[in-house]
Order: C-alpha cells, then structure tokens, then sequence
C-alpha cells in the first residue's frame, strides 16, 4: 500500500498517474464525494484490493496519523508492506497550481490552510515500512529520494 501525503496541489495525483497507474488500484475519497461515509467506504476499498492481491495507492491529503492510522491497520491485516510518499509543503506552489484548476477539482484557498495546521512528515513509527520525500524536478517531473 502506498500512502500520498501533502497539502491539495501539491502533485500528488499527478504523480499517481505518472508512477503507478499501470500497476495499482487508485483510491481516493475524491472519487466518491458524495458518499455517506466516505472513511468506512475507502477502507472497504482497500481491503477488497488487498484481499484480491492487488497493490493500492491511497490519493488524500493524509495529513496526520489520524488519517493513515486506519490506512497502515488495514494494510498490516493483510501483510501489506506500507510505503508513505511525503510531499512537503510549498503553501504557494500549491494556491497557484490550486488556482488554475477547473470546478469541483479546485478548493477553497481555506482548505489548503487547515490541511497545512493539521500536516505532519511521517516516521517509521507510524506504520511505515519505506518512506520517500517528493519535489518537483523544475522541468514537469518529480525528484524522489528515500527518507
């Protein structure tokens, strides 16, 4: 299970499609905005994936171990190995890359400053088995290096 975390904007989905589209299950609560229960939803999700075999990527902002606790227990009933892909904040790279996007994809500037009070980098004594850190690579592309 691969677990993104970062402000909205910051290329987390982006990077998805660019790194792990063709090999795992995309999950994010983005994808079902109107569910009733959006976290029971996910996490059933994930489990199915898990179960079947398949490898997951989950796609929220995941800001603290509030949101990746349940994530690192679902994957941990399964033998899942958990890997966090931290993408450090950049407050105003976001609210422009944020700006130019097209109706419901964009959020209100607000949201990204919650997100940013409730952000914390990951450790190893949250669950996870490999952490990397992600930046852009100033040509369209990303830079990730192990811890």
């Amino acid at each position: 299970m691969v677990i993104l975390i970062g402000l909205q904007a910051s290329g987390k989905s982006t990077f998805f499609r660019r790194e792990f589209a063709g090999t795992h299950v995309h999950v994010s609560k983005d994808t079902f905005p109107n569910a009733r229960r959006p976290q029971a939803r996910q996490l059933r999700m994930l489990a199915e994936a898990l179960e079947d075999g398949r490898s997951v990527v989950v796609d929220n902002t995941n800001p603290s171990p509030e949101e990746w606790a349940p994530l690192v227990e679902v994957a941990e009933r399964y033998g899942a190995r958990v890997l966090g892909y931290w993408f450090p904040p950049d407050l105003e790279g976001s609210r422009e890359r944020n700006a130019r996007r097209k109706g419901k994809t964009r959020v209100p500037d607000v949201s990204l400053y919650a997100t940013l009070k409730r952000l914390r980098r990951p450790s190893a004594e949250d669950g996870f088995d490999e952490l990397y850190t992600v930046g852009f690579d100033g040509e369209g592309g990303f830079v990730v290096e192990r811890g």
